[in-house]
């Protein structure tokens, strides 16, 4: 087996999802190599879409979930006869001649749009390859059922209902999870966590991160909990890469000893492993990493679409909560981080969310189909 991963370049979850099962490629001798997909339409358009993409996530998340809602509301227009799929599909010439150049035999996307890609590859040039999507949010996105691939593998069981219609049946389902990245499985003593981050081991310790472009209320919720952090609880904000976040935050909290403002964190499975409680906008990746290290977890509902699907799937299985406004979700964080027994309880509900070791569970499903000529 030799396995292209097709991801895109529109957040940072399914590179992340795609950084995971290569890595897994990795750890079992599996030929693999990793692509943006919207470059096979042209570096430029990859380039636009990623660009705006960040931009309204930041600015307009309003215009996101307009968006997202039209999506789910028309699904014609992803149609195969619809300009949209015409224009998200014609790399797969290109996408097709670089596939059978390199000899790949398996294709695994992380994105709806490389899926409708390879689905064009597959009808047009290549018939045999082997195909498969992997579904980085707790919902069936809009144009997935316009896709046509081997294998779709969803992150729970119970949303099986959700996915099927099109051309997805019950069989091509496989209820595997969402790839996270080793470290995310690892696991640090968390007092061994706080002290390579400079914070006191018996301090309680509240991480907040608003996925890797820094979106949300974040000012807003800091300043309320700031106010009422006691001196032996300790707040982390990541701001990813919104460098205007981190100035503002650094600005407004200097001096402040028990609020430590971060750019960009690098190794964010050890800071995660020192938090006692995550808040966070729900993006697919984030919460199933947190999820994977038993983490509660408090929502910013910042962006909706998608992660609204993600936050409802998190708040009923008891791991996560949330609130409407700023002043609750600041009181909310304040209450659960000086109880114990609570975010115990949280943390046992998400052991039990959802399946572990998705990227292994993946490629161990397609080598096998594979072998067995069970692919359709």
């Amino acid at each position: 087996m030799k396995v292209l991963i097709l991801s895109c370049n529109t957040g940072e979850g399914h590179n992340s999802c795609a950084a995971a099962l290569a890595e897994e490629c990795r750890h079992e001798n599996i030929p693999c190599d990793t692509e943006d997909a919207l470059r096979f339409i042209s570096p430029e358009v990859s380039r636009f879409i990623s660009n705006w993409h960040v931009r309204i996530y930041r600015h307009a998340p309003w215009l996101f979930r307009v968006g997202y809602r039209a999506a789910e509301e028309h699904p014609e227009q992803f149609h195969e006869s619809s300009t949209l799929y015409r224009y998200l599909t014609q790399g797969a010439e290109t996408l097709g001649g670089f596939i059978a150049g390199s000899g790949y035999d398996t294709v695994i996307c992380t994105h709806p749009f490389a899926a409708l890609m390879v689905s064009e590859v597959v009808k047009t040039r290549l018939p045999h390859l082997k195909t498969c999507l992997i579904a980085t949010d707790y919902t069936c996105s809009p144009s997935v059922k316009d896709s046509a691939l081997d294998r779709y593998f969803i992150p729970a069981a119970s949303l099986s209902g959700n996915f099927l219609g099109g051309g997805i049946t019950p069989e091509r389902l496989r209820a595997c999870g969402i790839p996270v990245r080793r470290m995310f499985r690892s696991g640090v003593r968390k007092e061994d966590a706080k002290r390579a981050f400079g914070i006191p081991a018996d301090h309680r310790h509240l991480v907040m991160m608003c996925g890797s472009m820094g979106c949300g209320p974040i000012m807003s919720i800091a300043r309320r909990i700031a106010r009422a952090l006691p001196a032996d609880q300790d707040l982390t904000i990541v701001c990813g890469t919104n460098k205007q976040l981190f100035g503002r935050l650094s600005r407004r909290f200097c001096g402040v000893n028990n609020v430590h403002i971060r750019s960009y964190v690098k190794d964010m499975a050890l800071l995660m492993d020192s938090a006692d409680l995550y808040l966070t906008k729900p993006g697919g990746i984030s919460v199933t990493e947190a999820a994977s290290m038993r983490l509660p977890m408090v929502f910013i509902d910042a962006v909706s679409g998608c992660e609204e699907y993600n936050k409802d799937f998190f708040l009923r299985t008891g791991g996560a909560v949330t609130g409407q406004t700023p002043r609750e979700i600041a009181r909310t964080s304040l209450k659960l981080l000086s109880n114990e027994p609570a975010l115990e309880k949280m943390g046992d509900a998400l052991g039990a969310a959802v399946p572990q070791n998705a990227a292994a569970n993946i490629l161990s499903e397609m080598s096998a189909a594979e072998e067995e000529g069970d692919l359709a």
